[in-house]
């Protein structure tokens, strides 16, 4: 029996070698066909009379097979081929592999380990039954482990150096569950079961799918009657990336930027050596070619205005720029460097938790640690956006009532030049925020629809199909006009309410300079009318501090201008106050240090005010409103005292020299942590566990990720266009 199993096995190989061989482009199906004839006599005798499979091993088999049949996926779907529209290769592979693992031949049984199986935590989100990536990787090929002779081992050391006959991929399949025995947290779309399936790479994703489908229709999974699952097919991965990937526009987009901004920043290098150059007619020691090549450039650089265009890209200048540390000046407000950096890392640890809810496996533990006292400063992260809000309010007034010639300008100017002065403002910080802000639009496209393809997580925010869509939303600046869940890139609805507000904040200014008073009443009106706005929408929508409650209203609350306008305004009266009325602000020291502490102690307080969420939609919408008023005017009373120069040791720690580096770092910051956290997570192969431990160590690797990002994307598409908008902002003063 040893040498007929030794006879078998060596024919097999050698037809399908033969064949391998002697096939070519014009007969390679038809040897394919006779291959697979060959396999389809023979193959289910052969391994029927294997001797291995002695008279125990077999009836051992036989009854693990019932067993097998209703816990593991994957040997499921090799019981309901009958019958099934798949091909002819996939069915006998198929086959080969039922076989194998109820012989328990080590290449199948390690096919069987790395199939994923319903583990623990069911009730509490643990849907990602994904088995293992790097075993299906194993099942063929030898693993890379050395191991010594010299000790006496129990296990199959097949385990190590047998190898599938047939080629195996990697895939996940994904079901909607149905069943009321998980919690059901209602952030998105938690329900869906992810099936990782070590399979023959012969069977297509459509063949698979379909014998998914009628596995859990014949009611063959076990699961389904202890948690009533009642599963539904909904698509399968095979984690390849697409050629579709390459033809994408953001992916010429990104490749024309990244190779215009090298050739710039070349250009800029070249300019610094024109100094450096021999004089005309000396010998330059490059060949013919490179002479002329380097003459030609050289002769370019020469123009002006392609000089001050080119000077832009210098990347030692603007490298320097960035780490630049210097005394704080008179007229600057430090205070605002340090809140602008604590609050962007402070909303970077926030993203590093929001993502990881989609990809824990306890999600309902991680919910819980979220309405804990302790982890408060992270689950409220949300509101320090309104300190951006308060500051850019602050700066905007405080920078243009400053500003006595532009004042003067706006006063004597009759409506048309104002329109083209306003427009050159407007233009200006385009030119600012814009060119940074789209490559991250166009990365978040490319980078989304690249996890979408070779990510195991089902992708619930496919930003690579809403950037498709609704990019031009986000060139406008618009994109929290519309529902939160058809933007592109949705954390940068914040961006374009700073777009709107510095519009409506420009127009008002415009008109103070004309008619104050009027003015005056229009702010107060805006002041009411926001708070009156926010408690119509509250009360009408009955919104909750709930997470599910919070994310289901985020259009209407959230993301909305007229809700999130409230700091924007408080910041400029605060800056109209300390211009126009200074003397009123003037306190005792000892009041002076207790109005510093109250201040802090209510932005704590507001911080911690959503510790309980099950409150009324009255009760909510009040701690809403309230919450941040008080919130902005405690950051208003920082920045004001700041401005004066006052304060006590913890504002001090805030206007620190060196959080100026941070802070000049912390628009990319922002715009890019969601975008590099979600890339991180979505590539890992097995998903992750809620542990506050464990969260403190990746937040710390994650910050070093972002930091040195934002560097080089600053570096690249932030300060090269705020020194053009400089320039040309020089230009037009000195014309006159």
């Amino acid at each position: 029996m040893e040498l007929w199993r030794t006879f078998w096995l060596l024919a097999l190989l050698g037809v399908a070698k033969g064949a391998n061989n002697q096939s070519s482009a014009s007969d390679w199906q038809q040897q394919q066909q006779q291959k697979m004839q060959f396999y389809q006599q023979h193959l289910n005798d052969s391994l029927l009379e294997m001797p291995d499979l002695d008279a125990g091993a077999s009836r051992g088999g036989h009854l693990l097979e019932p067993h097998l049949t209703r816990t593991s996926v994957i040997f499921g779907l090799t019981k309901v081929l009958n019958g099934s529209n798949v091909s002819a290769v996939c069915q006998a592979q198929l086959r080969q592999v039922q076989r194998g693992i109820l012989s328990k031949q080590p290449w199948a049984m390690k096919v069987l380990d790395a199939s994923g199986t319903k583990p623990s935590g069911f009730i509490y989100g643990q849907n990602y039954w994904l088995g293992s990536r790097e075993a299906c990787r194993g099942v063929q090929r030898p693993v890379g482990i050395t191991l010594s002779k010299n000790f006496e081992r129990v296990m199959h050391h097949g385990l190590i150096t047998q190898q599938s006959p047939f080629d195996m991929d990697y895939r996940v399949i994904y079901l909607r569950h149905n069943s009321p025995w998980q919690v059901e947290i209602k952030l998105m779309s938690e329900q869906i079961i992810h099936i990782g399936l070590c399979l023959p790479r012969a069977c297509t994703s459509g063949e698979v799918k379909q014998l998914a489908g009628e596995y859990v229709s014949r009611g063959m999974f076990a699961e389904n009657d202890i948690f009533d699952i009642r599963p539904e097919v909904l698509y399968m991965k095979d984690l390849q990336l697409r050629d579709v990937f390459y033809q994408r526009s953001s992916f010429r987009l990104l490749v024309a930027c990244v190779l215009a901004t090298a050739g710039l920043m070349l250009c800029a290098q070249q300019l610094l050596a024109a100094k450096k150059l021999p004089p005309a007619g000396e010998e330059l020691g490059l060949a013919p070619a490179e002479s002329e090549l380097w003459r030609a450039l050289h002769a370019l650089l020469r123009w002006q205005k392609l000089q001050q265009l080119v000077s832009c890209y210098d990347l030692p200048g603007n490298w320097g720029k960035i780490f630049a540390v210097r005394e704080n000046n008179a007229r600057e407000i430090p205070v605002m460097n340090g809140l602008r950096s604590v609050c962007a890392i402070w909303i970077m640890i926030f993203h590093v938790v929001w993502f990881m809810y989609f990809t824990v496996h306890n999600k309902t533990v991680l919910i819980t640690y979220a309405e804990q006292a302790f982890f408060q400063y992270v689950s409220s992260a949300p509101l320090l956006v309104d300190v951006f809000f308060t500051i850019s309010g602050f700066l905007q007034t405080y920078n243009f009532l400053r500003n006595s010639a532009q004042l003067d300008a706006v006063r004597r100017n009759g409506w048309l030049k104002n329109l083209r002065l306003f427009g050159k403002l407007l233009f200006h910080r385009y030119l600012r925020l814009g060119p940074l802000y789209l490559v991250v639009m166009a990365s978040v496209d490319l980078v989304y629809a690249y996890i979408g393809d070779t990510s195991v997580y089902h992708i619930n925010e496919r930003f690579d199909e809403m950037c498709s869509k609704h990019w031009w939303r986000n060139l406008l600046f618009i994109q929290n006009l519309f529902d939160h869940r058809d933007m592109c890139a949705n954390w940068s609805w914040s961006l374009a309410c700073e777009m709107q507000f510095f519009m409506l904040a420009n127009a008002l200014l415009f008109l103070y300079a004309k008619h104050p008073k009027l003015t005056k009443g229009l702010v107060s009106v805006a002041l009411v009318s926001t708070i009156a706005w926010s408690y119509g929408i509250g009360l009408s929508i009955k919104f909750q501090l709930s997470f599910d409650a919070a994310f289901a209203t985020g259009t209407e609350i959230y993301t909305s201008p007229f809700v999130r306008i409230l700091p924007y305004i408080l910041g400029a009266i605060t800056a109209w106050s300390l211009l126009e009325r200074r003397p009123l602000l003037a306190l005792s020291e000892l009041r002076e240090r207790c109005s510093w502490h109250l201040a802090l102690l209510v932005f704590f307080a507001c911080i911690y005010s959503t510790i309980r969420r099950d409150l009324g939609p009255l009760m909510a919408i009040s701690l809403f409103v309230l919450g941040r008023l008080f919130f902005s005017l405690s950051v208003c009373w920082m920045i004001a005292g700041s401005a004066q120069g006052r304060g006590v040791w913890w504002s001090r720690l805030l206007e620190a020299k060196g959080f100026q580096h941070v802070s000049r770092l912390s628009y990319a910051i922002y715009l890019l942590n969601p975008l590099v956290i979600a890339l991180f997570y979505s590539l890992t192969s097995a998903s992750t566990h809620a542990d506050p431990f464990m969260l403190c160590v990746v937040t710390c690797g994650f910050a070093v990720i972002v930091y040195l990002a934002s560097i080089v994307f600053s570096l690249a598409f932030e300060l090269p266009y705020s020194n053009l908008s400089s320039i040309l902002l020089g230009r037009k003063a000195k014309s006159a």
